[in-house]
C-alpha cells in the first residue's frame, strides 16, 4: 500500500540536497534521484494519484511541462531532472513496445557519416536555431525550493557513436582516426556551445550528463581511446560546469572502473550514475568510491521490473541504511525508469524512502 505520495504539502530544498551530496552536511535524511522518469509511468500517476488530464508533449507543451514537474514535485524530488539534445541527425530502427509506446534505438551497422564527404555534407546543428524553451519554461516555472538538473541529451561518445554508427566508428577508430577526431570535435564543441546556454538558467543546480561507455564485461571501446578522444570533452563540460559553481555528476551504463580513477581525478566528477548489481553493486561502490564523490541512484532495474513492491521496500530500505547512512547518497533507480516498470514499484520506492525519511526526522527530532 502506498501511504504518502503524492506528497500534500512538499517542502523541496534544493539547498540542503546539494550540501548532501557534495559532502557539505551530514545526511540527515536520504534525497531522491532520477535520471528519466518515462512517460508511460508518468500518465497514470498524472491521471491517478495527481488527478489531472493527461496531455501530450505535441499536443500541449506547456501543459505537458506542467505535469512533468508537478509529478516530480509531489513525489518529493528536490530537483527536476530534464534533457534534449542539441538535434544530431542520426539513422534509427523503431517498433511498438508492449506499453504501445514508439520505441526507437540506434542503427549499429550504418551511420550518417562514414567518410569526409559526409562529414562535409552532414547537417551539423546549429546553436542558433536550437530551441531552449522547454528549458526556459521549467527554469520559470519550478515550485519554491526546487532546482533544475539537467544536461545535454546524450553524452559525446554516445552521439559520435551514433552518427557514424557504433561498427562504423571502430573500424573507423584503425582505418581513419582523423575522421574520428574531427566528428568528436564538431559533437563536442555543439554540446559545450549547449551547455553555455543552458547554464546561465537561474534554477539550473548542475549538470547530470549521460554517456554511456560500457556493457556487462567492459568499455564499449578500448580505455585508451575513450580517454583520447571522449574523456577530454567530458573535462571541458565539467570545468565550465564548475565555473558557475555547480557540480557535474555523470551517468554511464556498464562496467567502465578502469575509467573511474581518469574521470574523479582528472575530469573531476562530483558524482556517478547508474548501476547494475551485476556488475558493481552501489553499495560496493560507495564503499570504494564514496568519500571522493556523491552516490547516486542504484536500486537496480531488474528488482523494479520483476520483483514485487516488497521486494522494491525491501531493497530501498536496505541502500538507505547502508549508502544513506554513509553520507553523499541520493536514493532512485540504477539507471532510470523506462516504461516497462510497473508503477507500483516505482511508487513503492519512493514511498518507502519518504518513509524512512520521515522516520529519520522523527529520531533526530
Amino acid at each position: 500500500m502506498i501511504h504518502h505520495i503524492p506528497l500534500q504539502n512538499p517542502q523541496p530544498d534544493i539547498e540542503e540536497w546539494l550540501a548532501i551530496l557534495l559532502g557539505k552536511k551530514s545526511q540527515t535524511r536520504t534525497p531522491l534521484i532520477e535520471y528519466v522518469i518515462d512517460d508511460a509511468v508518468l500518465k497514470p500517476i498524472v491521471t491517478g494519484g495527481l488527478n489531472r488530464q493527461w496531455q501530450e508533449p505535441a499536443a500541449n507543451r506547456a501543459a505537458y511541462l506542467n505535469n512533468f514537474i508537478q509529478v516530480w514535485y509531489r513525489l518529493g524530488y528536490d530537483v527536476v531532472k530534464y534533457e534534449k539534445d542539441a538535434g544530431f541527425r542520426q539513422h534509427r530502427i523503431s517498433t511498438v513496445d508492449p506499453s504501445h509506446k514508439n520505441r526507437e534505438w540506434m542503427d549499429e551497422h550504418r551511420g550518417e557519416i562514414t567518410n569526409w564527404e559526409e562529414f562535409e555534407s552532414y547537417p551539423w546543428p546549429d546553436i542558433q536555431n536550437i530551441d531552449f524553451s522547454d528549458y526556459e519554461y521549467i527554469n520559470d516555472n519550478l515550485p519554491q525550493g526546487m532546482g533544475f538538473l539537467t544536461s545535454h541529451g546524450g553524452g559525446i561518445l554516445e552521439h559520435v557513436s551514433w552518427i557514424m554508427s557504433y561498427e562504423g566508428l571502430c573500424l573507423a577508430l584503425y582505418d581513419d582516426p582523423g575522421l574520428v577526431q574531427a566528428v568528436t570535435d564538431r559533437v563536442g564543441e555543439i554540446i559545450e556551445d549547449f551547455y553555455r546556454q543552458i547554464l546561465d538558467l537561474e534554477r539550473v543546480v548542475g549538470i547530470l550528463q549521460g554517456d554511456d561507455m560500457g556493457f556487462r564485461t567492459g568499455t564499449l571501446i578500448a580505455p585508451d581511446a575513450l580517454r583520447k578522444y571522449f574523456i577530454p570533452w567530458h573535462k571541458k563540460f565539467s570545468k565550465i560546469t564548475h565555473a558557475k559553481g555547480k557540480p557535474y555528476f555523470l551517468h554511464s551504463c556498464g562496467k567502465i572502473d578502469v575509467l573511474l580513477p581518469d574521470f574523479i581525478d582528472d575530469v573531476g566528477i562530483d558524482g556517478k550514475h547508474s548501476f547494475e548489481d551485476l556488475i558493481l553493486p552501489v553499495d560496493v561502490f560507495q564503499e570504494m568510491y564514496g568519500k571522493n564523490i556523491a552516490t547516486l541512484g542504484g536500486l537496480d532495474v531488474n528488482i523494479l521490473s520483476a520483483g514485487t513492491p516488497e521486494d522494491v521496500r525491501k531493497r530501498t530500505r536496505y541502500l538507505i541504511e547502508t549508502c544513506g547512512s554513509r553520507g553523499r547518497y541520493a536514493i532512485g533507480s540504477g539507471n532510470s525508469i523506462p516504461s516497462y516498470i510497473p508503477v507500483e514499484n516505482y511508487l513503492a520506492m519512493i514511498d518507502e524512502a519518504i518513509d524512512m525519511g520521515a522516520a529519520t526526522q522523527r529520531h533526530i527530532s
